[in-house]
């Protein structure tokens, strides 16, 4: 049995209280319950000192956040758990600012409940945050998206460096800069820089600047990306395309907070915070050989993953209308709404694309649509009719994926190891060779067709860029 004594769950949901209740009391915790904020906070005001409190934030008269802040400035180090069935990033920030340790999405886990009071005894209580930091507009309800939402309360006031990964087009750019504005260097710049879009013989001098007369060309002194996020926060997308060579010397900026431009003798601080994105898998690279493992822990002190679209459906009502908002005030255009068919329509749909495709779908219905509902048959124009008419089969409906399951499994049988990079290449080739095909060899066209950039596809292909 444990000694936690004094764990409160106040939430006007009998059903919640009722099963929380169980759950902490079997664990061996001593609980004590509250239908309303009100009868809480006055036990707090009468010298009560509960150990840990599991409050919701949407109830009837004194709501969640308030109690929160009433019982923070009684007590200071109160621990506190927030629930919600309402998950938002303006939510999430406002929970930690107030001094929450977590945010709980309802409906939860309890063995995450249980959890949290197992780590009270310790517990380090959470910097409160600006509250006049700018929200980012980065939207979501789902149990995915609160995650993405936790991270960012839990790490944004620290200075540490932040790994954002997930595919293409899922707004990593968007919580990097949801990062740095809820971070103490929100008044000073953002600055971001795809190092995929830089040609390799500029990204050098792109990001750490360089003097006059440093190399043929150099009229003037450039400021590199480091000077001009001074103070502020420097996001690098696509870390993943960036040359082994240029790798070693971010590395050791970051390990030892000084650079050189090129062609300078002074010294210079780089005093920035960095985050970095990638859509590829960096430890593979790392087996590789084409990414640092050394850099990759320096990136990775902490990672928050973006989650596809498509695991985050039950955001997209949400995400269409404000995309609908947005792309009539971008093209001054009437707000179209979809119908029900055609909503249906879009959460059939796999959205290879992710956020950036719906998006882009959004602008090209407002801007062709001539009614103001767009209807099955405008949606039809643009996406296939469903995940499953796509062009690429699922495994369990294609009889080449069995094919390529069946020689796997024959291979690990008898007795084959390491086999997941030979095949991996492989596939790339295959991927490679259609794609540059179809371009008549053009390879900045044939990474644009694949989704990748162009220094990934020619690293990979081993030939020199032209």
């Amino acid at each position: 049995m444990h000694n936690h004594a004094g764990i409160w769950i106040i939430d006007d949901d009998k059903a919640i209280r009722f099963v929380l209740e169980r759950a902490l009391q079997d664990a061996g915790f001593a609980t004590q319950c509250f239908s309303n904020a009100t009868d809480a906070i006055q036990q707090i005001q009468q010298g009560a000192k509960p150990a840990l409190v599991f409050t919701d934030i949407h109830m009837p008269g004194l709501d969640g956040l308030s109690w929160l802040n009433l019982a923070r400035k009684a007590l200071p180090e109160l621990a506190v758990v927030v629930m919600s069935a309402f998950t938002d990033l303006s939510a999430t920030i406002a929970a930690f600012e107030g001094g929450a340790i977590d945010y709980l999405p309802k409906p939860f886990d309890l063995h995450h409940a249980v959890a949290f009071a197992e780590r009270t005894k310790g517990v380090a209580v959470a910097q409160n945050m600006d509250r006049d930091v700018k929200h980012a507009l980065v939207s979501g309800k789902s149990a995915a998206m609160a995650e993405v939402f936790r991270a960012i309360g839990r790490v944004a006031r620290t200075e540490l460096t932040v790994l954002i990964t997930g595919e293409t087009g899922t707004g990593k750019e968007l919580i990097a800069r949801a990062l740095h504005q809820h971070s103490a260097r929100a008044n000073c710049a953002f600055v971001a820089l795809n190092t995929a879009a830089i040609a390799p013989e500029l990204l050098e001098s792109e990001l750490f600047g360089h003097e006059q007369g440093a190399f043929t060309g150099a009229h003037r002194r450039h400021a590199g990306r480091f000077e001009q996020a001074e103070g502020g926060t420097l996001f690098l997308d696509e870390i993943g395309d960036m040359p082994l060579a240029l790798q070693t010397r971010l590395l050791r900026v970051l390990a030892e907070g000084e650079f050189f431009p090129l062609g300078g003798r002074d010294l210079k601080r780089a005093n920035v915070r960095l985050l970095a994105a990638t859509h590829q898998d960096l430890t593979s690279k790392v087996a590789r050989g084409e990414f640092r493992a050394d850099l990759l822990h320096r990136l990775k002190v902490v990672e928050i993953r973006m989650p596809a679209l498509r695991d985050r459906l039950s955001d997209l009502p949400a995400l269409v209308d404000e995309l609908l908002d947005s792309a009539a005030s971008e093209l001054k255009m009437p707000r179209k709404r979809l119908s029900a068919a055609a909503m249906q329509h879009f959460a059939e749909y796999a959205w290879p694309g992710n956020v950036r495709e719906l998006r882009n779908c959004c602008l090209r219905l407002t801007a062709l649509v001539p009614g103001h509902e767009i209807q099955l048959s405008d949606a039809h124009a643009l996406l296939p009719k469903s995940n499953t008419d796509s062009f690429l089969p699922t495994p369990d409906q294609d009889a080449l994926w069995t094919q390529l399951k069946t020689r796997a499994s024959e291979a690990l049988a008898a007795g084959e190891k390491d086999i997941f990079n030979e095949w991996h290449a492989a596939l790339d080739r295959c991927l490679f060779d259609a794609a540059l095909e179809q371009t008549q060899q053009d390879r900045q066209k044939a990474a644009k067709l694949l989704g990748i950039g162009r220094n990934t596809l020619t690293r990979k292909l081993g030939v020199k860029t032209k």
